[in-house]
């Protein structure tokens, strides 16, 4: 009897990056997710525990480990697919770049073949063939193993019997459960996607993504205009008013930013359509570890509908990828929006100076803490 357990939600799965084998942290949402995972296998009887290798999955077999002291075997071969050069990127970017390959990855798995890259097929036939270890080596015995969305998509279609393009053929959500039964040689799925346990706690509904945002690097002086009025609107929002903006200053600094790291300066777009920006500066607190957020702005057509995040995570992974310990960023007390979204995402206050509106937050994002 096996408990077949998509892991909790992971900073790709917020961020809208491909996670493959890259090694993000898990969210906030994601330890509540642990939580009620733990809360529903409580009582069930566990007695061996596997997972893949990879942090989300290492860090969602702790929900069993909750109640049941067990140790943890982890196998590489129950990994996320690995999607080569795509690792780390975010899905708006790829599907930019390379529409037919993003959708014939996501429509027409069989069909996929990246350089770099594993097939689906080459996904089934290892997590197939680990599975098949597992359940022989623990006849009799109930097991819990915790693998990814697109290896536990690749299972079903081999215990199924059925073609990864089957639309029957579900993704699992986070922590969602698959009961399977195998018995002499034969695997039976006995329910999929069960994710009750989320339903009954009442956790917050995430909201819908309209899309999924991408980016590219700009010149500030070259697009000036852009820059400014983007400033202007994120002032005007935060303040109420232009009073005290100065739009050269800003544009000045974006253009030192620039120079510094010709990645700091990023538009963001749905599709055509510009909406949005990410300011920043990579000097910035590089002596202590930190990273600098100038500016992230959407503009408000975009905002409260989930898009933010998808910004917050480009500069997040920016910074990881230099080696920064932190981030950190101001935000103003007349400004709850602000201030609400980045302790959601896990930003805390460390001080405040006086700004010319009233205190002026400094807030940090570290690292490691999974708490995204």
């Amino acid at each position: 009897e096996i408990y077949l357990i998509r892991h909790t939600q992971a900073e790709g799965n917020l961020f809208r990056a491909m996670q493959g084998h890259w090694d993000g942290d898990v969210t906030a949402l994601g330890l509540q997710e642990i939580d009620a995972l733990a809360e529903r296998m409580r009582d069930v009887k566990i007695d061996a525990l596997y997972a893949s290798d990879l942090k989300r999955a290492v860090l969602t077999a702790g929900a069993i480990r909750r109640y049941h002291p067990l140790p943890l075997r982890t196998e590489r071969e129950l990994r996320e697919i690995n999607v080569g050069p795509w690792e780390a990127r975010f899905f708006g970017d790829v599907g930019w770049a390379q529409p037919e390959a993003m959708d014939t990855f996501i429509h027409r798995a069989e069909e996929f073949c990246l350089d770099g890259a594993e097939r689906y097929d080459d996904v089934r036939r290892r997590a197939a063939a680990a599975l098949r270890k597992i359940a022989e080596e623990n006849e009799g015995k109930v097991v819990a193993v915790v693998s990814h969305g697109i290896t536990i998509r690749c299972l079903l279609s081999y215990m199924l019997h059925k073609s990864l393009d089957d639309p029957s053929l579900p993704i699992c959500g986070n922590t969602g459960i698959c009961h399977v039964f195998y018995e002499n040689g034969i695997f039976r799925v006995d329910t999929i996607n069960d994710c009750a346990h989320l339903d009954a706690l009442a956790l917050p509904q995430r909201k819908i993504q309209m899309g999924n945002l991408r980016g590219e690097t700009i010149d500030p002086r070259a697009e000036a205009a852009f820059y400014r009025a983007c400033y202007a609107d994120a002032w005007q929002s935060a303040h109420g008013t232009l009073e005290g903006f100065d739009a050269e200053t800003y544009l000045a600094a974006a253009c030192e930013h620039r120079r510094a790291d010709p990645n700091a300066i990023i538009r963001i777009f749905d599709g055509e359509r510009s909406v949005g920006l990410i300011d920043l500066d990579t000097r910035r607190g590089g002596h202590a570890g930190y990273g600098w957020i100038s500016l992230l702005y959407l503009e408000e057509s975009y905002r409260d509908k989930g898009y933010g995040v998808q910004l917050l995570g480009r500069a997040l992974m920016y910074y990881r990828s230099l080696g920064r310990r932190s981030v950190r960023l101001q935000a103003a007390e007349d400004n709850p929006r602000a201030l609400r979204f980045y302790e959601k995402h896990g930003f805390r206050r460390l001080s405040h100076e006086r700004g010319r509106f009233g205190k002026l937050y400094l807030m940090e994002y570290r690292f490691g803490e999974s708490h995204v």
